[in-house]
């Protein structure tokens, strides 16, 4: 009777454990696309302001068109990218749209009375401010896939992950290139 007890006990503890080893997986999971969501709103947020930033430019900036169509190119692809899902075309066209923002910004250098208009200092400080915001969201998103592969990997989590279906998710990686500063003489001879 009590070696019943004791096996009935055992097997209660483990089914126990295994259900919080795969609520804990179901947990990170969902922080990881929570984290994913937060970026999404402020790409989103971003794709909204970028129109406006370039009709603003229109305004002032006649012979730039080309500056301008490269934005607007670089904006279709991150939202191309953004809805197919997959973290890495995201990266590549995230930093087609900052160096396409980057000789745009480089550009208005050239245009004082657009500079100091109101509207165009205030959808430049938005979008960095978005920027910014991207870059911390990333970092959050980073750790929580960090912590999802981590946990999907590591013994006994693995063996519950696997019967669980819970895939590694993707990094979001930055490229060499955005992580060194910007060339401004470049920007400047376009």
């Amino acid at each position: 009777m009590l070696a019943a007890f004791i096996l009935l006990f055992l097997i209660v503890a483990l089914v126990g454990y295994l259900i919080g080893i795969y609520n804990g997986l179901v947990r990170i999971r969902a922080a990881v696309k929570l984290a994913w969501s937060n970026i999404d709103v402020l790409l989103t947020q971003r794709h909204d302001e970028l129109p406006k930033l370039v009709e603003v430019c229109k305004q002032y900036m006649q012979y730039e068109g080309e500056t301008l169509e490269r934005v607007m190119r670089a904006r279709a692809g991150v939202d191309a990218a953004r809805s197919s899902g997959n973290v890495n075309s995201v990266g590549v066209a995230e930093r087609e749209l900052r160096n396409g923002l980057n000789g745009l910004y480089a550009v208005a250098e050239n245009y004082p009375q657009l500079k100091a208009s109101e509207p165009f200092r205030h959808l430049q400080e938005r979008i960095s401010a978005l920027e910014t915001a991207i870059a911390d969201r990333r970092e959050v998103y980073n750790d929580a896939v960090n912590t999802n592969n981590v946990r999907i990997d590591a013994f006994p989590d693995a063996f519950v992950a696997r019967l669980g279906d819970f895939p590694p998710a993707q990094l979001l990686h930055v490229q060499a290139e955005q992580k060194s500063d910007v060339d401004l003489k470049a920007a400047f001879s376009r």
